[in-house]
């Protein structure tokens, strides 16, 4: 199976309604360019200074979404083109999202990244600094639209565990979905996105099931 077969038996596996992000970090333009002629326009990329390499080289209708974690230093370089930021993990992260976008005369779409997982290396808010943020704090950011959440389960096979997590992940959405206009809960990679879909999520965000062993 080459990697557009690949590419298009996992696309098949996802329903209408989910949106497939396919996660390209440290994969080179030429497979990232193979999935895009085959219809793919929203693809991620863990490392700013990496997507800066890659993004000139590839069509300028991708939609680059920003899914590692974001240094404040590095905002400056995406601010003027990227598509979505999934992983607004902090207070201080939205100010300067906010400063840049401004910058740029743009208003960026971010998704609020919740800890939901067991270990300690996760990044992300929880669930009660979220809420506080989105509440008390969101306003002060005109220039930043949060358009949902993510989330990354335990690194586990306890598969109790994950739906669990990616449960009360949905749950905390659909709490706030209405209110703040969300459209978008990313939850779910290579090895958990089909549980994940099980649980609510309409964005997955899927590498290594797509592209060329490393």
């Amino acid at each position: 199976m080459n990697l557009t077969e690949r590419f298009l038996s996992i696309r098949n596996t996802i329903p209408q309604g989910v949106e497939l992000v396919a996660v390209s970090k440290m994969h080179p333009v030429e497979e990232i360019k193979a999935i895009y002629d085959a219809g793919q326009r929203s693809f991620g990329e863990n490392k700013v200074m990496e997507l800066l390499e890659k993004k000139d080289s590839l069509p300028a209708d991708i939609q680059w979404n920003l899914i590692g974690h974001l240094q404040t230093n590095k905002v400056k370089y995406i601010a003027p083109f990227v598509y979505l930021i999934q992983s607004l993990d902090s207070a201080k992260l939205a100010a300067e999202i906010d400063k840049q976008a401004k910058k740029c005369n743009r208003v960026i779409d971010c998704l609020l990244e919740v800890y939901i997982a067991s270990e300690e290396t996760k990044f992300g808010f929880s669930m009660e600094e979220a809420e506080d943020f989105l509440k008390n704090k969101l306003l002060g950011f005109p220039n930043i639209r949060v358009t949902g959440l993510m989330g990354m389960a335990s690194n586990t096979t306890n598969i109790e565990q994950v739906k669990q997590e990616f449960k009360s992940l949905a749950d905390f959405y659909k709490t706030h979905e209405k209110t703040f206009a969300f459209k978008h809960l990313s939850m779910g990679m290579t090895s958990d996105y089909k549980i994940a879909i099980e649980e609510g999520s309409n964005m997955v965000r899927i590498g290594s099931a797509i592209f060329n062993e490393l």
